[in-house]
């Protein structure tokens, strides 16, 4: 079956950096647009960034110039490179892999960015 699994959340101080990784298994890797999605306490999930078979990008306006997804179709990897945290990024994060009507999920690592 599919899996998503993600690693690298931690507590770390405002203005410093984090990269969080997931590791899919069971799927086409290659074919699957993959995405990182965050959810803070009482908020609504929302997409953080997304890169898709071809490698375009999109992120939101709120990570532009701080965050940077990128993929490893040869390990099936996808990671998120977050520079200049702020307090406002704290979250669970969630991996995601989409193609048609197919999506998986991670079971989400926390980010928290606090002094």
């Amino acid at each position: 079956q599919v899996q998503l699994v993600e690693s690298g959340g931690n507590l770390v101080q405002p203005g410093g950096s984090l990269t969080l990784s997931c590791a899919a298994s069971g799927l086409i890797f290659s074919a699957y647009a993959m995405g990182w999605y965050r959810q803070a306490p009482g908020e609504q999930r929302e997409l953080v960034a997304r890169i898709l078979p071809g490698g375009g990008t999109k992120y939101a306006d709120s990570v532009k110039g701080r965050f940077t997804i990128s993929r490893d179709n040869t390990k099936n990897t996808v990671a998120l490179q977050m520079d200049s945290l702020k307090p406002e990024d704290t979250a669970v994060y969630y991996c995601n892999a989409a193609l048609g009507n197919s999506g998986y999920w991670g079971q989400g690592t926390q980010v928290t960015v606090s002094s």
